[in-house]
Formats: structure tokens, C-alpha cells, sequence
């Protein structure tokens, strides 16, 4: 084959500029704004000047802010231990040969296609704190009224609370990576393993959970990223409080923005969440990485 025909085949780059220049307007533009603007004390409208660091410095001194980062890092723990070992649970559960199986996947699936916002205003009502609504009268009817608890008003459980709310709409989310993993876990490996002896919490410890590592690693990922930058049903639901309870990154940044107009301090604050995210997902993703060559 000649040079000429071959320079002929090869596909046509330039197709792909204006793609480029979409995502330079829509996305590089923005970031590298967002980071100019990170050291300035811009207000929204006017002049602005350059401030150094002292966003960031102002990001440690500010009680708010620094609460905000120690409760999402609460909120993000819970969220992926929990909810992965919930949607873990529930792929074994309708992994299996019950008739109700494929109803029951849609059924433990159904909440994640649902708006955060709206998951939001529905547990708001099942956390009613009057003694006769929503769990606190489910508590009541069943005997356990000393249960009853101001679930979203009460500093010590309000951010758990929202971490449930989030597992509640995201654990069958979890539970269709799994089940993606289960199947592709070869059936002779267990008749196998079954042969030789093996019971069945031994088959899961030995043959299922190291074929399972992809499915662990891109759930781990994915809860760990939307725990990190969890808003929207935090904001609905509590809106950071009571006081700064469950204040997130991202309702700080939202508030400083939007209700005080200090967007260079906000931008500061969405700077260091993205680079909090990254530097998190990058050692996540060697390490998860890792455990799949060794697992395979």
C-alpha cells in the first residue's frame, strides 16, 4: 500500500474541530476562568482585583467551611460502605432462580431514576417530627414511640439521615454494577469449587468476590464522587442545617455564590473540591486497580 493511499484512509481529524471547540467554550473555558477567579475578590458584577491566596486562607479560618469538609468526608464513607454493601447484598439476593427476580430488580432499581429533589421532599415527609406522621408514627404504631426522633432538626442525626435518604435512592444503582459482575462469573468455576467441597460462603470468599473486583472498583468510584459532591438533596432536604450540621462543600460554595455573592471565595471553595475529587479518585482508582491484576 503506497503512501498516498494510506495518508487516503486514515480518517479525517479536522471533522473533529468543531467538537473541540465546543468543549473549549463549554468546558476549558470556564475551568480556567473559574481558576483566575479563584484568586480574586470578585462579587458577580463590577471590577475585580487579585487577592492571592487569601480565599484560600479565608476557606481554613472559616468554621463553616471547614465543618463542611469533615461532614462530607462523614457523608462519603457512609454512603460507599453502605451502599455498596446493601447493593451488594441485594445483586445476591435476586442473583438467583426466584420467579419475582426480574420484578424485584426493578423494583430495587425504580429510586434511581427518580430527581434527587424529589427523594428529597419525600423523606422530608417521612422525617416529619410530629409523633404521628411518617416514621415517627410508623414508630409510635409498632410500640416504639421512644424511638421518635427529630430526624432532620436534631445536629447528631441530620447529616445520617441525609446519608440514608442517598443509599435509600442509590443502593439499586449499586445493585444492577453488581449484577453485571455476577454474570459474568463463569458457572463451571462454581460446580468446581463445589465439587472440592466448597460451601457456599466459601465460593463467594474464593471464586465470586476477586471476579467481582471491576464491579467493586467502578461502584466504589462512582459512589465515592457523588458523596463528595453531594447538593441537592442535602440542599432540599436540610438546607446545611440545623446550623452547619450537613453542610457540604457544595452548599457552601452554593451559598457564598448565590446567597452572599462572594463568587471568587466560592470559586476558591469548587477549586479545592475538584481538586479534593481527583486527588481521591486517583488513589482509589491505583488502588482498586491493583486488587484487579492480583484478583485476575
Amino acid at each position: 500500500m503506497s503512501g498516498r493511499t494510506r495518508r487516503f484512509m486514515l480518517p479525517p481529524w479536522w471533522f473533529a474541530v468543531p467538537a473541540l471547540l465546543v468543549y473549549a467554550v463549554v468546558v476549558l473555558y470556564p475551568t480556567g476562568t473559574g481558576i483566575v477567579y479563584a484568586f480574586t475578590d470578585w462579587t458577580g458584577i463590577g471590577d475585580w482585583s487579585f487577592v492571592g491566596f487569601d480565599n484560600f486562607t479565608k476557606l481554613w479560618d472559616d468554621d463553616a467551611a471547614r465543618g463542611s469538609v469533615v461532614n462530607t468526608l462523614l457523608l462519603t464513607i457512609a454512603i460507599v460502605v453502605v451502599q455498596n454493601g446493601i447493593g451488594l447484598l441485594l445483586a445476591l439476593g435476586v442473583h438467583t432462580h426466584i420467579k419475582s427476580r426480574a420484578l424485584l430488580r426493578v423494583i430495587f432499581f425504580a429510586p434511581a431514576v427518580v430527581s434527587p429533589v424529589m427523594v428529597a421532599f419525600l423523606w422530608k415527609y417521612v422525617y416529619n417530627p410530629k409523633p404521628g406522621e411518617g416514621l415517627n408514627g410508623v414508630l409510635g404504631a409498632i410500640g416504639l414511640g421512644s424511638w421518635r426522633q427529630d430526624w432532620l432538626g436534631d445536629p447528631d442525626l441530620a447529616l445520617w439521615s441525609v446519608a440514608f435518604m442517598v443509599v435509600w435512592q442509590f443502593a439499586g444503582y449499586s445493585m444492577v454494577i453488581f449484577l453485571a459482575g455476577l454474570e459474568s462469573v463463569p458457572a463451571n468455576l462454581h460446580e468446581a469449587a463445589m465439587i472440592d467441597g466448597a460451601g457456599r460462603w466459601q465460593r463467594f470468599r474464593h471464586v465470586t468476590w476477586p471476579l467481582l473486583a471491576p464491579a467493586v472498583t467502578v461502584n466504589v468510584m462512582l459512589s465515592t464522587i457523588g458523596g463528595l459532591k453531594l447538593f441537592d438533596q442535602v440542599y432540599a432536604a436540610t438546607n446545611g442545617g440545623p446550623g452547619y450540621a450537613s453542610e457540604t462543600l457544595s452548599t457552601v460554595l452554593y451559598k457564598q455564590a448565590f446567597v452572599f455573592g462572594n463568587y471568587g471565595y466560592s470559586t476558591a471553595i469548587a477549586l479545592v473540591l475538584a481538586l479534593f475529587v481527583s486527588a481521591i479518585s486517583l488513589v482509589q482508582v491505583q488502588f482498586l486497580r491493583g486488587r484487579e491484576v492480583s484478583a485476575g
